[in-house]
């Protein structure tokens, strides 16, 4: 299947630290769930327990095709800290042909393979 013939996905988490969120990523691709992680800091501010927090935490995005976005949700929850951990996939509506090869051959491995 080419990558046109896919649907691809950003899946974006959080966590509260540096050192937990490259531990993550680097578990998430190396169970290829996703082809590439990008770990940045960002402020956050939102509710939670009934008042605005505003915190800083360190955001992954997950390059992944879209059929994997069950598997890896239940993979990042299983090893968050976080009570709710945010999970949020945004749709591909586009990309370069080779990258999308790459990341549907990438995340084809042992956890990732095609249904």
């Amino acid at each position: 299947m080419t990558a046109s013939e896919q649907r691809f996905v950003v899946v974006t988490t959080t966590h509260e630290s540096e050192e937990q969120a490259r531990a993550l990523a680097s578990a998430v691709v190396r169970e290829r769930l996703a082809a590439c992680a990008q770990v940045y800091p960002v402020r956050s501010v939102y509710w939670w327990d009934g008042e605005v927090q505003d915190a800083g935490e360190w955001r992954i995005d997950l390059k992944t095709r879209a059929e994997l976005v069950d598997r890896l949700g239940a993979f990042v929850d299983g090893r968050h800290s976080y009570e709710t951990p945010e999970l949020i996939a945004v749709p591909v509506v586009g990309g370069s042909p080779g990258y999308l090869d790459w990341v549907a051959g990438e995340t084809a491995g042992p956890a990732g393979e095609a249904e």
